[in-house]
């Protein structure tokens, strides 16, 4: 597998960075176990990161990933086993779980990320079928995948309280649908266990609100290892009651653009960062890399024309973006045969169960990578991300990829945080 390489020197803040989590390693674990005896992990998790050679940074953290089958298959033991682990905190004994999917049956690629799900969770001696919340699919349905492999994806029957195929009653309900345009009647006030709870979901999740969890972690981290917390933190504001179509907040947008990288400029010139700041406007609730564009200047939010006013104005679903955040833009100088890549780490539980670089030969350094004629490829982890050398230089893959491993589970921390907060208010709503 290809290592990736840094465009930029490898001197600097983030080799110093790196160093402090390396010689830190025994107490940051220490640090993350006690977390995790106070807090519920969620079940499983992706986190996208930017890697500017001066700075690491989660920018997006995905409760309901795809792409395990992105992932390097020589882990799919350390999958099985995080898997174990995970299914016994939900559900002690549990033997049978009900898989529902997104409702991309053409999708190829996710198809196959359900099938490397699939075979997670029966090699964890978990009995599992795929249900689907699509109408038009009445009987058992067969889909033949680019690698020989089958997926069968049956309707959903609702008895009572329970989600079942068939003869079929599973103990777990597992979505890796995000919830998008809603929840649906079907799976409110389920007796079974839903993991991710329907909280979790892009029906109430806010991304900004994640970014507040984190940035609390990151706060606690940075005092841990002494390090400036900016170097693992993005600057962050939302804006409500947007309409791009009708010009409707853009102020807010335009402002608040202005505001951020005012701040970044002030970090850039204290560590004697050359480039130019940006940031990214982003939907606040949402995932697919739409409505989502790079901004130097809040001048341009103002001049948006019609073609990229309507490309924010809807994402997933066509569901219309009434809010959004403004997030600092990490610059990310990593490159996988010469292509502009970021790393994108996944988690099972709280472990780190492997990764790929988001890999994208159109896009440039300041730009979203989710988006089409992405590539995909495996990180050369090993067992990087779980065993550091101490003794090696920083920047090696190694290291770096320990890093990485850090970072992406202080963004699982503080979606812990998020999802505790979220359910807090559900229950204070309902009281």
């Amino acid at each position: 597998m290809p290592a990736p390489h840094l465009d930029t020197a490898l001197s600097g803040p983030i080799l110093d960075l790196e160093r402090c989590i390396i010689g830190a390693m025994p107490s940051i674990e220490h640090w993350l176990r006690n977390e995790w005896q106070k807090h519920a992990v969620p079940f499983y998790c992706s986190v996208d990161l930017r890697n500017s050679g001066f700075k690491l940074a989660p920018v997006d953290t995905n409760l309901f990933p795809g792409g395990f089958n992105n992932l390097n298959p020589e882990f799919m033991p350390l999958c099985v086993q995080a898997m174990m682990a995970a299914v016994e905190k939900i559900c002690a004994g549990a033997r049978s779980v009900l898989l529902i999917p997104e409702n991309h049956t053409r999708n190829i690629f996710y198809l196959q990320n359900l099938a490397t799900l699939q075979a997670i969770m029966r090699h964890a001696g978990i009995e599992i079928r795929i249900g689907t919340l699509l109408p038009e699919i009445t009987t058992a349905t067969t889909v033949s995948l680019p690698d020989g492999g089958k997926l069968t994806l049956e309707p959903i029957q609702r008895r009572g309280g329970h989600l079942l195929i068939e003869d079929f009653d599973p103990c777990v309900v597992l979505l890796n649908n995000d919830l998008s345009t809603g929840i649906p009647p079907i799976l409110q006030n389920l007796e079974q266990t839903v993991i991710p709870p329907l909280h979790a979901g892009w029906a109430t999740r806010r991304k900004s609100q994640h970014f507040a969890a984190y940035d609390n972690v990151a706060q606690q981290f940075a005092g841990l290892v002494g390090i400036d917390p900016w170097l693992i933190n993005p600057y962050f504001a939302a804006c409500g009651k947007i309409n791009f179509r009708e010009k409707k907040g853009e102020d807010c947008v335009a402002n608040t653009v202005d505001e951020i990288l005012r701040d970044i400029r002030e970090k850039y010139a204290q560590y004697g960062v050359k480039e130019d700041p940006f940031v990214i406007v982003k939907a606040d609730a949402g995932t697919y890399g739409m409505g989502i564009m790079t901004v130097k200047d809040g001048a341009e939010v103002r001049a948006l024309n019609r073609k990229q006013r309507n490309k924010m104005a809807v994402v997933k679903e066509g569901l219309q973006v009434t809010e959004v955040m403004v997030q600092e833009g990490v610059y990310t100088f990593e490159r996988v045969n010469e292509a502009v890549a970021e790393p994108v780490i996944y988690m099972i539980d709280r472990y780190v169960v492997g990764g790929f670089y988001r890999v994208h030969t159109g896009r440039g350094i300041d730009e979203n990578l989710n988006a089409p004629g992405m590539q995909f490829v495996p990180l050369a982890f090993e067992d990087t991300c779980l065993l550091p050398d101490r003794d090696a230089r920083p920047g090696c893959s190694t290291n770096r990829f320990y890093a990485y491993g850090v970072i992406a589970r202080l963004a699982l921390l503080a979606a812990a945080h998020e999802l505790e907060k979220s359910e807090g208010r559900i229950a204070a709503a309902v009281a």
